[in-house]
Parts: C-alpha cells; sequence; structure tokens
C-alpha cells in the first residue's frame, strides 16, 4: 500500500467512531459518524439459508458461530417457521414487519447462542485470544472495527468493509486464519465455524448503540 492509499484509508477509518473492548478494557478511537442503511441506494442480495443484504460503505453487526454451537432439531424447526414467515410476508418489508421478523427470528437466534451449546471451545483463553487476533488483524486496512466480544461458541462484531474490500470475504478470512490456527493449537481438524454467517446492515444511530451494548453486556449473566 503507498502512502496516498494509505491515507485514504486512514479517512475512511476516521469516520466510524470505534470502542473495541480488548480484555476487558476500552479503547477510543478517534471518529465521529457511520455511513447507515439508505433504502434510496442500490442493494445486493445474497442468497443463502439467512437474509444477506450489501449496500456500499456501511457498517455491519456480524455474528458467526462454531459448528456445533446450536442443536441441529432446533434449527430445522427455527428455519422451517422463518421461512413460513417469509412466505406469508413476500417483500418488500414495512418497518414494523422488519421489526417483527427481529423479534420472532434473529432475537431467538443469538438468545439460543447464548445457551452455552456445543463444545463451547472459545472459553479456552488460548482461543479467544487467537480469534481476537484474527478480527484485530487488518483493522484499518481491509476494514474499520468497531465493538466485538468473543463469546464462548460465538463472535459478536460491528465492522465497516473499506478499500474495495467485502464483509463476505473479511468474515472468511476470520474464520479461515482462526480456524487454522486453533486446530492446529489443539491438534485437530475439520470445519470450526458454521458456513454461513449472520449479518445485519446497521440502519441509524441509535441502533448502531444499541448494537454496541449488546455487545457490551453480551458476556454478562442473563436473568433466569
Amino acid at each position: 500500500m503507498n502512502m496516498q492509499e494509505g491515507k485514504k484509508v486512514d479517512a475512511a477509518c476516521s469516520r466510524v467512531s470505534s470502542r473495541i473492548s480488548r480484555d476487558h478494557e476500552e479503547v477510543q478511537l478517534p471518529g465521529s459518524s457511520a455511513k447507515y442503511f439508505d433504502r434510496n441506494q442500490p442493494i445486493e442480495r445474497l442468497s443463502g439459508n439467512l437474509p444477506h443484504w450489501r449496500q456500499h460503505g456501511v457498517i455491519y453487526f456480524v455474528a458467526f458461530r462454531l459448528v456445533d454451537s446450536l442443536p441441529q432439531s432446533r434449527l430445522k424447526t427455527w428455519r422451517a417457521e422463518r421461512d413460513a414467515w417469509l412466505k406469508a410476508h413476500p417483500e418488500p418489508h414495512t418497518p414494523e414487519l422488519r421489526r417483527q421478523y427481529h423479534e420472532l427470528f434473529s432475537v431467538h437466534f443469538h438468545r439460543w447462542l447464548d445457551e452455552g451449546h456445543g463444545s463451547c471451545i472459545l472459553s479456552v483463553p488460548e482461543n479467544r485470544a487467537i480469534v481476537e487476533d484474527a478480527l484485530r488483524g487488518f483493522d484499518g486496512l481491509r476494514y474499520c472495527l468497531d465493538e466485538f466480544v468473543v463469546m464462548p461458541n460465538h463472535v459478536h462484531a460491528l465492522v465497516t468493509p473499506i478499500g474495495g474490500h467485502t464483509l463476505s470475504s473479511i468474515v472468511k478470512s476470520w474464520k479461515s486464519y482462526s480456524a487454522k490456527a486453533i486446530n492446529r493449537r489443539r491438534g485437530s481438524s475439520g470445519a470450526l465455524w458454521q458456513k454461513e454467517s449472520f449479518d445485519h446492515i446497521v440502519r441509524s444511530p441509535v441502533s448502531l448503540e444499541r448494537f454496541r451494548e449488546y455487545i457490551r453486556n453480551n458476556p454478562k449473566p442473563r436473568a433466569k
């Protein structure tokens, strides 16, 4: 990367207010505002079991999980109910329908993750550190990283792709690097991460702060 490209990247990152959680410490990075979902701009829709919308320059809330993090029987029921809802409510969705979808499906999905199913190998400090290193690896070069948290069986992050890099390639590189390093450390092999990730374009400053608060509070025990 030459000096001119470096200046462009620095300028792009300065537009995102970043507070990155690092081992229970909060690091404030300079920034002013992020770019949010704009219904008047082109939207790319990617295929998959989960909805994936793409828009240039926006900030995303991303979650990806270990391959054994959710029981398959529960996932099968969740997908069937979600597919039936989508069939009954074709796009475009009103704000009320988007809220309904979020409450019925997104909230439940993440709540199940927090129950701590599966091997939960990310609770091991050395494995968690590998994932954190992967997340920070190209911060400021390929993306601007905001808040993130590594939970025992999943990861949440707020991230803005920059410099022509895509969210899909960024998440793929996080998974690839961390999977190889963790498998090497454990003397194991095979898939570590679920192939498909969850992502959501942040829609407003209020929404961004809610996602930040969710990430900060994710490690805290929840009342039963």
